[in-house]
């Protein structure tokens, strides 16, 4: 056999770590592998934390086992990156040492450290105007803080902030860098100059700039592959890194996102919708991300925090497999007969409702059965991402055409549900694991410009990334029906967040 150029992309998320093999000619991906693992026990509301050497144990076995099955030679892989759930605050002491469990981007338990940075920096106006980002407690700033107020033993011993892929790059190459799209991500970072904010940076701490990376440009190297990390993959050490990025920026490689016009919605634990800018799209409102991606333009965003999480709760409540479910909610029509969730389980980003949880409004007795709870619980998380889809197309981003990714994609009822409530086509890609896609395509970017190819992330995109026409899903007659359901929903999430407030100091007296 000729030997091949392959490139590796990895995606470090939530509940699993996934690898892709790909082949650098055509795009083809030859292996796969991946690892599940779960959140840490914790008895604080809201906190969401795992350790750091979950991910790399994850990553040296997903990445093995895509190499067996591609059958490949350690000498024909030239480049690695890395996608990364966003967000979460990876503190290191000065020797590259974790001091604590990483805070994830679900935790929700900085509720009050944004409200303390938010003062300290003027108000929201203020705090938008210093990072074009809302101060949310999914971001990284607060954890800081958290970290700061909360264990100050842990705090003192502070030297390096990263985040979940910049971690693994770390492990990866012994280099502390970060690029522009997760850096966005953290509520320290000024997207529209693209570099960190002084301000917010010393309303943390006076000395917290000395302790942030540096931050590059996403088409540039992380490092190289250093021994003991070469020798625990079976890969070559010195291979190149990519800089990888967020686990949403890569999506957006990895769907072809790479070029204004293409809106990509993913569907999986949590949801996010985003576009490619040329310019920054900063909402005065804060509910959009105004995020840099990873191909040097702009990412606006939006997510929220609840998607296959509740349809999973759902379904494990109703003891059903995934085809049973989708069997089972086909059976209500659509607009459940008017049972409504409002999907704020584990708290929601977009809108903004930390104290949140979830709500079923119409129960009654004809609908109290297992296929208008499977199908409300689809079309009550769909409706809370239009939320933000709606926002997007204000600031002047607009949908002729979703590209869905996620688990929920892979359903046909969901895919009709979201063309019908986003009142737009709905593709699927080929390759359905868009971050590991998306990681794999940029570390091929990489390594041709480091060679002095001064080739396109567009120009990759557009020959490797193939939509499955087969599921490509028009809106259909429940547009209507779904249009009355957002105005009850939008009404509904809005009335009942002081009643959230009650009920979360209830429960955690």
């Amino acid at each position: 056999m000729a030997k091949r150029t392959l490139v590796i992309g990895v995606d470090s998320g939530t509940q699993s770590t996934k690898a892709l093999v790909v082949d650098a000619r055509d795009g083809r991906v030859l292996g796969s592998g991946s690892a599940a693992y779960g959140l840490l026990p914790s008895p604080i509301p809201g906190s969401k934390e795992q350790h750091p050497s979950t991910w790399t144990q994850a990553l040296i076995k997903a990445c093995k086992a895509a190499l067996v099955e591609s059958k490949a030679n350690s000498s024909e892989v030239v480049a690695l990156s890395v996608s990364g759930q966003q967000h979460g605050f990876v503190p290191l002491d000065r020797d590259g040492h974790v001091i604590r469990p990483a805070k994830l981007w679900c935790d929700t338990s900085t509720t009050a450290e944004c409200a303390e940075l938010e003062s300290a920096l003027g108000g929201p106006k203020a705090v938008i105007k210093a990072t074009g980002n809302a101060m949310l407690p999914g971001f990284t700033a607060p954890k800081i803080l958290w970290l700061r107020k909360n264990e100050p033993d842990h705090y003192a011993r502070l030297a390096t902030v990263l985040l979940p892929h910049d971690f693994l790059n770390h492990w990866l190459t012994g280099m502390a860098t970060m690029e522009y799209g997760d850096a966005s991500g953290t509520a320290l970072f000024d997207v529209r100059r693209r570099r960190w904010s002084e301000a917010v940076a010393r309303a943390i701490d006076p000395d917290l700039l000395g302790k942030l990376p540096t931050v590059s440009p996403s088409d540039r190297p992380a490092g190289r592959l250093r021994k003991e990390a070469a020798r625990a993959l079976g890969l070559p050490e010195g291979l190149l890194v990519a800089a990888g990025g967020g686990d949403n920026m890569m999506g957006a490689i990895g769907t072809g996102n790479t070029r204004p016009g293409v809106v990509t919605a993913s569907f999986g634990t949590s949801g996010t919708i985003y576009a490619c800018s040329d310019k920054p799209v900063v909402d005065p409102s804060g509910e959009i991300a105004a995020f840099c991606d990873s191909t040097n333009r702009w990412l606006p965003l939006l997510c929220t925090m609840n998607v296959t999480v509740a349809t999973e709760m759902v379904r494990a409540s109703l003891g059903l497999d995934h085809a049973a479910y989708e069997k089972t909610a086909a059976k209500a029509p659509p607009g459940s007969d008017g049972l409504l969730l409002v999907p704020y389980l584990e708290g929601e980003r977009t809108p903004n409702v930390p104290d949140g949880t979830g709500v079923f409004i119409g129960v009654r007795p004809g609908v109290h059965d297992a296929a208008h709870q499977a199908r409300a619980a689809m079309e009550g998380v769909t409706l809370g991402m239009n939320y933000g889809l709606r926002r997007l197309a204000q600031l002047g981003v607009k949908a002729t055409q979703v590209r869905a990714t996620g688990g929920g994609a892979r359903s046909r009822l969901w895919r009709q549900i979201m063309a019908d409530v986003f009142d737009a086509e709905v593709v699927t890609l080929k390759v359905a694991e868009g971050a590991a896609f998306g990681a794999a395509l940029q570390a091929l970017w990489c390594w041709r410009r480091e060679a002095g190819d001064a080739v396109s992330i567009e120009s990759i995109t557009d020959a490797m990334v193939r939509l499955n026409t087969a599921e490509t899903t028009e809106p259909g007659k429940a547009v209507a029906t779904y249009r009355e359901m957002q105005s009850l929903q939008d009404a509904a999430g809005l009335a009942l967040r002081p009643v959230f407030k009650a009920h979360r100091a209830l429960v955690s007296r």
